[in-house]
């Protein structure tokens, strides 16, 4: 275990949080909503309409912990062209204030998150086959477009990958590297970040490739920086990279199935996540109803299945883990359900609890400690 991560374990974890819920609007959902969370006891408060908003699918919040910001999943934003991002100000008491919003260039913004100095606000656009990026203002409002890269291609999968798709953005721990994974084009492009301007650049190498048809949907990073992991939307399955953090390079090294060996039927996958300890990675399963629990070899970073959690499961979209590595938290898209599982800290395996909330088309769950920054 390297220091970094062993001092963020050893540091102190907030026990109440406010838990900020992106949605499809729908007769039950309006925007953004938000709920207490107590990681002590795994609670959840009753959800209040935080903010109003067109389908505000993802979230991403500032490390300062005092902004947040969200897509708004539409074709056309208004009279601009492409979808729209929105930037709230979060009051000590959680309640979010609208700053500013912009045109994603790219329709269909899906995926949102930021460098870790919060100088920039990256998004990734389905519907366009884009990713765009925004220099932060002081105030964390967002200015005009930084960078627009419209991505190009096509892959074998003549119904979902006849274009680019591009469905998440993220950046390596340090902030140099940025990853888009397209699920049209079953590549992860690599990107150089500009942090003084928030632009976009061509990274060399450019991109990496997963297997004809697989689909690559969303990214996550292991705690130690080392390794990196793409779930694949069409094929159910993960890949794992090894990671260079000096050229921003992936180079894979094994792919498996999110499927219980003995599944039949459609099922595509959607959100990838890491535990804070690094022992375990979690990928949700869409109509196969399901949370993937895998264990990480710590030296090679293989993967082995650990289990699966299927209690109460509906289209889970994404899910998070607290920041004490107990909980995991599921936003069940099609039963209008956020689900509270607890963490089986020997063996990974999300374990049910009673704990749900009521909200109407959950998307994207992101935590706040209460009081700072995260």
């Amino acid at each position: 275990m390297n220091l970094v991560l062993a001092c963020a374990l050893l540091a102190p974890v907030q026990p109440t949080h406010n838990l900020y819920v992106g949605t499809y609007n729908s007769p039950t959902s309006e925007g953004i909503y938000r709920l207490t969370f107590d990681s002590a006891t795994g609670a959840l408060g009753e959800p209040a309409l935080a903010a109003k908003m067109t389908n505000p699918s993802f979230l991403a919040i500032h490390p300062d912990g005092k902004k947040l910001y969200a897509v708004g999943e539409v074709g056309e934003s208004g009279k601009r062209k492409g979808g729209a991002v929105a930037a709230f100000d979060l009051s000590p008491k959680g309640d979010l204030k609208a700053i500013n919003d912009q045109s994603t260039v790219g329709g269909g913004p899906c995926h949102i998150t930021l460098n870790p100095e919060g100088t920039a606000v990256l998004v990734a656009n389905y519907g366009g086959g884009s990713v765009v990026s925004y220099r932060v203002g002081p105030d964390g409002s967002l200015g005009e477009p930084a960078s627009f890269i419209q991505h190009k291609g096509a892959s074998v999968n003549k119904q979902r990958q006849e274009a680019p798709h591009a469905h998440s953005i993220n950046t390596d721990p340090s902030g140099t590297f940025v990853y888009a994974a397209d699920l049209g084009l079953d590549q992860v492009l690599i990107y150089k970040l500009d942090k003084a301007t928030g632009a976009l650049s061509p990274a060399d190498p450019a991109n990496v490739a997963v297997p004809k048809g697989s689909g690559p949907r969303h990214f996550c990073f292991h705690p130690s920086g080392k390794f990196a992991f793409v779930i694949n939307e069409l094929a159910n399955t993960i890949t794992a990279f090894t990671h260079n953090p000096k050229t921003g390079a992936l180079t894979s090294y094994q792919t498996i199935s999110t499927l219980p060996k003995n599944f039949k039927g459609d099922s595509y996958t959607a959100e990838v996540v890491a535990h804070p300890s690094g022992k375990f990675i979690y990928g949700s399963n869409r109509r196969g109803d399901s949370i993937a629990a895998f264990t990480v070899n710590p030296e090679s970073g293989t993967l082995a299945v650990a289990g699966f959690a299927t209690a109460g499961i509906k289209e889970p979209r994404n899910f998070i883990v607290d920041p004490t590595g107990k909980w995991l938290l599921v936003a069940n898209q099609n039963a209008d359900t956020i689900i509270v599982f607890a963490i089986d800290q020997k063996t990974g395996v999300p374990k049910p609890t009673s704990i749900s909330a009521k909200v109407g088309k959950p998307v994207c769950l992101r935590l706040l400690a209460t009081g700072g920054a995260r």
